[in-house]
């Protein structure tokens, strides 16, 4: 997936797996190389920014990765059903989700929609922590680092994984399973690895 992004960097992508044949190979069953859990931002799109095609990536979408029911049973079949042997959980610079949950903490916030509220009500606790970091270090706290928020709701929403979900953990521990979280950068098109756990390890950097 690192080589993929590379090229996509570079401005040289191959687009592999996009062509009829392909279409045909996998028409009766698939077998995804990794699930992608990440944000539902129009500029995240998986396939592309991998350079990856059809039936590479069993990818999973939500407004700011949060995990919920419905991801945690998707990453499940991912796992269990799929085998996929690597779960990527994908956050990114300027994320809407993020920006929401910081305004939210400001006592003059508008309200939000009950619905969107329940969507970013989970990433608050990231704002907390980096708004207590900038205190410690005697910056003011009034501009909260949307990067730094975003940085902690990945690792957050990997201890989710983890915690919600015993098949997952059980798969990681046992070394069938890797899990990676990694930061994604807009105007760059990078996917930078930040959190590497189980089998995974060995390969992310290469």
């Amino acid at each position: 997936m690192l080589d993929g992004n590379a090229r996509f960097v570079s401005g040289s992508p191959q687009h592999p797996h996009q062509d009829v044949q392909r279409r045909h190979e996998i028409a009766a069953a698939q077998t995804p190389t990794a699930a992608l859990f990440g944000c539902s931002d129009s500029r995240l799109s998986a396939e592309i920014i991998f350079d990856m095609g059809l039936g590479d990536l069993f990818v999973v979408r939500n407004a700011g990765q949060v995990t919920g029911e419905s991801i945690m049973g998707s990453l499940e079949y991912a796992v269990d059903v799929l085998q996929v042997p690597l779960i990527v959980v994908l956050g990114h610079d300027e994320c809407g989700a993020v920006s929401a949950a910081i305004e939210s903490i400001h006592a003059d916030a508008p309200l939000l929609a009950p619905a969107i509220w329940r969507q970013v009500s989970p990433i608050v606790p990231a704002v907390r922590r980096a708004r207590q970091e900038q205190v410690a270090r005697g910056e003011d706290d009034a501009d909260i680092s949307s990067w730094r928020v975003g940085q902690l709701h990945l690792r957050d929403t990997i201890t989710s994984i983890l915690h919600s979900s015993e098949l997952i953990s059980d798969a990681v521990a046992s070394g069938r399973l890797g899990v990676v979280g990694a930061n994604y950068r807009l105007a760059e098109g990078t996917a930078v690895p930040d959190v590497v756990l189980g089998v995974a390890e060995d390969s992310a950097t290469t």
